[in-house]
């Protein structure tokens, strides 16, 4: 359990990074064909996608990045961190 636990946190670290990276690149307009920001918009939209159905933009920001970010960060504290520390509690028997 804790090693599934570190290896969810450790996804969960990477994914925060691709979107943090991927609403950066939305700032400065990058080439679409680059590879780099092709895997971005690929990797990102399965989470973005949805949210930016139900958010509308407000005031022509897009603020979905920003609560994928806090989604992500509430499971890997909620399920990630307690996976790990039931690990610990089974490993040592309290």
């Amino acid at each position: 359990m804790i090693a599934l636990g570190e290896v969810l946190r450790w996804g969960i670290n990477i994914y925060i990074f691709l979107i943090v990276i991927d609403a950066f690149l939305s700032w400065v307009n990058p080439d679409p064909f680059n590879p780099i920001v092709v895997f971005l918009r690929r990797s990102t939209e399965p989470v973005l996608a949805p949210l930016r159905r139900r958010i509308p933009p407000l005031g022509g920001i897009d603020f979905t990045p920003l609560i994928a970010v806090f989604i992500l960060v509430f499971l890997r504290i909620f399920i990630a961190q307690s996976l790990i520390e039931w690990g610990f509690r089974v490993k040592h028997g309290y």
